[in-house]
């Protein structure tokens, strides 16, 4: 396995109006997940590790199996997107994180997601 990670992850994520409820502090942002494989080899997605935190600085991390109750494998050159949502107390946060690969030669990786912004739009000039 070389230096540079074989899998890239986009994040695009957007305010869900529809589903917050802002006087009661409950701001939910639905988010578009793109993970490409630019490595030889295919790689398994195995769990996920996510680091919430919001306006306030309350962190919070999720972990677990796979990604929306799957743990797929992605073949060189393919990708994998899905779309999720978080919820926080706090119209500005962000979410960084890792999904933990497996690659078909049995070595285990983290493939890093780089921080990305939750707003209101609006919120942030």
């Amino acid at each position: 396995m070389t230096d540079v990670c074989p899998i890239v992850v986009d994040v695009k994520a957007e305010y869900a109006d529809e589903h917050s409820q802002p006087e009661q502090n409950r701001f939910v942002f639905i988010y578009d997940i793109q993970i490409r494989n630019i490595g030889d080899q295919a790689a398994q997605l195995l769990t996920r590790h996510w680091v919430i935190t919001d306006g306030n600085g309350l962190i919070e991390e999720v972990m677990g199996d796979g990604v929306i109750g799957e743990q797929p494998v992605i073949s060189p050159g393919a990708e994998h997107c899905y779309n999720s949502f978080c919820v926080l107390e706090t119209p500005v946060g962000y979410m960084q994180g890792s999904y933990q690969m497996l690659s078909e030669d049995g070595e285990t990786f983290d493939a890093p997601v780089p921080a990305f912004t939750l707003a209101v739009p609006g919120a942030l000039n």
